[in-house]
């Protein structure tokens, strides 16, 4: 053991901690870093842009939310006072009338003569809801709608349907119920 130049267990781990310094200093002196640094200062920035936009939508959002409570006090307050509230845009809503679900008119189909509530039914499903589909309706699709329906060529033309459609749309019903009875 006289060859060795560390002979206690003091001695060795002063060498063992020698050691992991000069490893650690050639590790940061490496220029390797570079890489490491550019990457972390990257995802530091993307970082910092993610917060803020974040709060950006944040901050948009309770604005909404202001506005939203804000409007809900004034129908409660003009309920309160005895009168009708109506949010802006119902009166326009409310003004169109026939228009059904998702601004998608609804009209009653059984109104035509010919149209019972089994056709009435087809009719929704092939996409005709309304007195406009039915008088905007292409001979194509009128086509398809009488072979879907059980109905011979030419069938809805000679019923008239889509003058009916016409009449009924634009409010003719005396009109209606004197030529189709």
């Amino acid at each position: 053991m006289q060859d060795l130049p560390f002979q206690t267990p003091t001695q060795w781990a002063a060498l063992a901690v020698a050691l992991i310094a000069g490893l650690l200093l050639g590790l940061a002196l490496a220029p390797r870093h570079r890489k490491w640094r550019d990457r972390y200062h990257g995802e530091e920035l993307a970082h910092s842009s993610f917060r803020t936009r974040a709060e950006t939508e944040l901050k948009e959002r309770n604005t909404r939310v202001r506005a939203l409570e804000e409007e809900n006090l004034r129908l409660r307050e003009t309920l309160d006072k005895g009168g009708v509230a109506l949010p802006a845009g119902a009166a326009a809503v409310a003004a169109t009338g026939s228009s059904g679900w998702f601004g998608r008119g609804g009209d009653d189909l059984t109104r035509i003569r010919g149209i019972d509530e089994t056709r009435a039914k087809q009719l929704h499903k092939l996409g005709f809801k309304s007195f406009a589909d039915l008088e905007d309706m292409r001979l194509d699709q009128a086509l398809t709608a009488e072979q879907k329906l059980g109905m011979g060529p030419g069938a809805i033309a000679a019923a008239g349907w889509r003058e009916q459609a016409s009449l009924l749309r634009t409010g003719r019903h005396e009109e209606h119920a004197k030529r189709y009875g």
